[in-house]
């Protein structure tokens, strides 16, 4: 059964202005410019830079003047004006006006390289389309990921075109032929191979590195998987080779490129610059903090739109046009007080967390050893500035504070916390420091297991399992023991 009823219900709902400041509190500086760049060209009644003085009492006649003149300027015109755009711009530019427009440089792709390369080889018009066709399915490593039979499959029943497997075969070594050595290959141990090879037919025969070259073909061919395990007693007992001779012949190995599609692409590479929205220094013993002056612009509610709208709001009785006017005038100057407070308490937050950043953190500024950190998690700063966890959450995503230590991401002054046998809370930020140490300093021949690690770590205080110590090591990025170890 239907039926209306008036209840009441309390609900938190979020201002325009909350929102605004949520999402100016997570972005770093670089696009708070460009956000406030935005803003600036969105909206007419918002300004940069500080208030203009008063004039000068000699100026008052011309202001007097200006005064008259604002008040016979007819608005409705102004606003009503329906001229078209066309009519407003001209081109009064001859041909031979130099343009100075920067042109935007971009290089050739691995693909097109490699496309450019089969011009200069002697083929049949067929074998070309082909290896053209297998360099489309070429990743961005330069490797073949695509079976060619499926290759095969797609041409027919795509394209209608009946190529036998004998003729993708050779266009696959046309493909294989370029530069760099190593394109083409179906996996890690072929693309080893095809460098090998080039070696070998660039060096002469009576060249030293030849045996060293050799050695290692070998080792790729008839034993990569007692390689790529570092079974380097196996592989000696197996071929009658001495260490010295496996050593020259891995330094071959471990020179070559894994991945030679990205060797062309470093001019092209996505450079991403960080700057610091803060500015730490240390003066004697005390941490000075500074914000990083491009996340403080001097921004202003426009003069004109605040006359304005007096203007529009005493003008008595009004018509539909008038109306509209100061509806949009209102508008854009309520938008530009928004923006102008959002602006200025994300200012005051960014301020007010990492200040208690750098007294949680004092030891560790003062001297700059990742030891002195203390276990820190959002909790921590929330409840010493009175906010929420969601906001310092924003204040650290994407920031970064200039030390004399460099410049480090906020994100990596947290850490859990690891309790000692003395009972002390340590940052695991120390832990990881320890175990990087231990590792650098291990005997390459003989690397230290993580279960030898953990007693390393269990020896000098610190209570940690050996599951634990293996998350460590794997967020360090340094692999198993077996895999670090060399002759």
């Amino acid at each position: 059964m239907l039926k209306q009823s008036l209840q009441q219900k309390l609900l938190q709902k979020l201002s325009p202005q909350q929102i605004q400041l949520m999402k100016l509190l997570q972005v770093p500086t670089l696009e708070l410019e460009a956000r406030i760049k935005q803003e600036l060209e969105a909206n007419p009644a918002l300004e940069e830079g500080a208030e203009k003085e008063e004039v000068l009492d000699e100026f008052d006649g011309q202001e007097q003047e200006t005064s008259e003149a604002l008040e016979d300027f007819d608005f409705d015109e102004y606003l009503d004006d329906e001229t078209p755009d066309y009519q407003l711009s001209v081109r009064n530019h001859g041909a031979d006006v130099e343009d100075r427009d920067i042109p935007l440089g971009s290089g050739a792709t691995f693909r097109e390289l490699l496309v450019d390369q089969l011009g200069l080889l002697n083929t049949t018009l067929e074998s070309r389309a082909l290896a053209e066709h297998l360099i489309g399915h070429l990743d961005d490593d330069g490797y073949l990921r695509r079976d060619l039979d499926s290759i095969v499959n797609d041409l027919a029943f795509t394209q209608g075109i009946d190529v036998p497997r004998e003729a993708l075969d050779e266009a696959l070594v046309v493909v294989q032929s370029l530069d760099p050595a190593g394109v083409g290959a179906r996996d890690l141990q072929e693309c080893l191979k095809l460098q090998v090879e080039r070696k070998q037919a660039d060096k002469t025969f009576d060249d030293p590195r030849q045996q060293a070259l050799a050695l290692a073909a070998t080792l790729l061919e008839e034993h990569y998987d007692s390689f790529i395990k570092k079974h380097y007693d196996k592989l000696q007992a197996v071929l009658d080779i001495t260490e010295d001779a496996l050593r020259e012949a891995l330094e071959e190995l471990t020179s070559l490129n894994p991945k030679p599609g990205n060797s062309g692409s470093e001019s092209s590479r996505i450079v991403h610059h960080v700057i610091p929205d803060f500015l730490l220094s240390v003066d004697g013993e005390d941490v000075v903090l500074q914000l990083n002056g491009r996340n403080a612009p001097e921004l202003r509610v426009s003069r004109t739109y605040r006359e304005m709208m007096d203007t529009y709001a005493q003008g008595g009785k009004q018509d539909k046009a008038t109306r509209e006017a100061l509806t949009f005038v209102k508008q854009k100057v309520d938008a530009a007080k928004w923006f102008v407070d959002a602006i200025a308490q994300r200012q005051q937050t960014l301020t007010k967390t990492m200040q208690a950043i750098v007294e949680h953190q004092r030891a560790y500024f003062l001297s700059g050893d990742e030891v002195d950190l203390k276990p820190m998690i959002l909790k921590d700063i929330a409840d010493r500035i009175g906010m929420d966890i969601s906001t310092v959450s924003r204040v650290a995503n994407s920031k970064y504070a200039q030390t004399p230590y460099g410049t480090l991401s906020l994100k990596s002054f947290f850490s859990e916390g690891i309790s000692t046998d003395s009972g002390e809370e340590v940052s695991s930020r120390e832990v990881k420091k320890i175990l990087q140490d231990a590792i650098a300093d291990e005997d390459k021949r003989k690397p230290l297991s993580d279960e030898k690690l953990g007693v390393l770590l269990n020896a000098k205080g610190y209570n940690i399992a050996r599951r634990t110590v293996a998350k460590y090591r794997e967020q360090l990025g340094i692999p198993v023991a077996r895999l670090r170890k060399e002759l």
